[in-house]
């Protein structure tokens, strides 16, 4: 027997003793995006992120109404209006253009982080969450469905993880 042979032999013979490992494996499969999300956590959160930033909203959209109606005056006016009247207007224009912008970055700044400091925490609890559901359930291995091509609906945590999470933080 040669050293390529004699290596192929003991390959082949670890991989008949460790698929009856894998087989006895208990698996679960979750989809923590949706579990997270449909908490009752996560939805209040959603809603109290909306109206807490609506007023900034609403300003944006305001400030983009003053800026058309700038955009407007300059196109029906074309001219008719004094090279001095355009000047102000197309200056008026470009500060509403600005702080249009600015607030818009904002405003998008502002949502973002506070959005991710609520996923980031929610996603912390959601995992210890997951953690317990598996150790009660003799799970070996929770996986996440995006990383799955096939599984049974049996090994779906998804709805058993939300309802844990709701229980165990309860809206206050």
């Amino acid at each position: 027997m040669n050293r390529c042979s004699g290596f192929l032999a003991v390959a082949a013979a670890a991989c008949v003793f460790t698929v009856p490992a894998v087989a006895q494996m208990k698996v679960g499969v979750i989809n923590m995006q949706r579990a997270l999300l449909e908490t009752a956590e996560m939805k209040k959160a959603q809603s109290d992120l909306e109206a807490k930033y609506k007023p900034r909203q609403e300003e944006l959209a305001q400030i983009q109404k003053e800026l058309e109606g700038i955009q407007q005056q300059l196109q029906t006016m074309q001219g008719k209006l004094t090279q001095q009247a355009e000047q102000d207007l197309n200056l008026q224009g470009q500060r509403k253009q600005r702080q249009l912008q600015r607030l818009g970055e904002d405003l998008q700044g502002d949502v973002d982080r506070e959005r991710n400091e609520i996923l980031t925490r929610g996603g912390r609890r959601l995992q210890e969450i997951v953690a317990k559901l598996a150790e009660e359930r003799g799970l070996d291995l929770v996986i996440d469905v995006s990383n799955t091509v096939y599984f049974k609906n049996a090994l779906e945590l998804t709805k058993e993880a939300t309802d844990a999470y709701d229980k165990a933080y309860p809206l206050k």
